[in-house]
């Protein structure tokens, strides 16, 4: 058995036209056999069209990492810590939403880096200046070697590795915490799984290939995890989130007067994190008393 659960409850890219109007032809398909669904649910979940880049060098200071890949090369952005202290630094990696590049991220991040952590952005197939074809079992096994190679850095505490992801992304990390060890989870506007999500439009079907099943994979960990979500999410409904939280063995959800894709990413927000990675050890020393409070400018404890 596992050690007995522990719980610290706060309060603090999909398109939904284009979401449902897929998950309605979903059932649709059914008759026309799964190759079909296969291929609108990969037009749904990887909207790949939308997200090329014609050139998009790294900033300045960032360093890129390239990985051949069966049917092309992915990349991935590592961004050293601004905040410099003895000894290998903490990292976070990141995931980002389906309608997103690693472009998008470097500045909304850069908190991270100003506490001491590296970050590590890497790139879904398909998206951006990668080439390739994006999947679930491909962006796992992709994440999986990138977080090798993070933890190969002499410069990098492979013992304080984070995992951040934000609605499609949740799913990646989540799934990805069950493949490779790391100190602590964000979970930011993340699903339960992709037939649940897809449930809301239509009745529950089994043909889904990629489930990115979050909630499946917090049942087989006990890292400690913090969920952001908002309350007015109507492409993932706050209900996926209340449902990770009592999930998790070790978790606190904290949610935000918001919808899906206007999180506010100001105090409130960055407190949460620094309180989760000062918790876990990530930042200072570990501590297991009193667990995490409310972050202020969040909704209240949640009951």
């Amino acid at each position: 058995m596992g050690p007995a659960r522990r719980r610290h409850h706060a309060d603090g890219d999909l398109a939904p036209r284009r979401g449902a109007r897929h998950a309605v032809l979903l059932g649709v398909l059914l008759s026309a056999g799964c190759g079909a669904i296969y291929q609108l649910e990969s037009d749904y979940l990887f909207p790949t069209a939308d997200v090329r880049a014609e050139s998009a060098a790294p900033p300045e200071g960032v360093e890129e990492e390239w990985l051949d890949v069966e049917g092309g090369r992915v990349l991935a952005w590592y961004l050293p810590p601004t905040r410099r202290s003895p000894g290998p630094a903490p990292a976070v990696v990141f995931a980002h939403g389906n309608r997103e590049r690693i472009e998008d991220w470097p500045e909304r991040l850069a908190p991270y880096r100003e506490m001491g952590l590296a970050v590590l952005l890497p790139e879904y197939r398909g998206y951006g200046r990668a080439t390739g074809t994006p999947s679930e079992a491909a962006i796992e096994g992709d994440f999986a070697h990138f977080v090798d190679r993070l933890g190969d850095r002499p410069e990098i505490d492979a013992q304080r590795i984070v995992f951040h992801g934000r609605s499609l992304g949740g799913g990646v990390v989540g799934v990805l915490s069950t493949r490779r060890r790391c100190a602590a989870l964000v979970l930011e506007s993340t699903f339960t799984n992709v037939p649940d999500l897809a449930s809301q439009w239509m009745a529950p079907m089994g043909a889904i290939r990629d489930r990115f099943d979050t909630r499946d994979a917090l049942v087989h960990s006990y890292t400690p995890t913090l969920i952001f979500h908002g309350v007015r999410d109507t492409l993932i409904p706050f209900r996926h989130a209340v449902e990770l939280d009592r999930t998790a063995w070790d978790s606190r959800l904290v949610a935000f007067d918001a919808g899906h894709d206007d999180l506010p990413r100001g105090r409130a927000y960055w407190d949460a994190i620094r309180a989760l990675l000062e918790t876990t050890g990530v930042l200072g020393e570990a501590t297991t008393e009193g667990g995490l409070e409310a972050p202020e400018g969040s909704l209240g404890r949640l009951n």
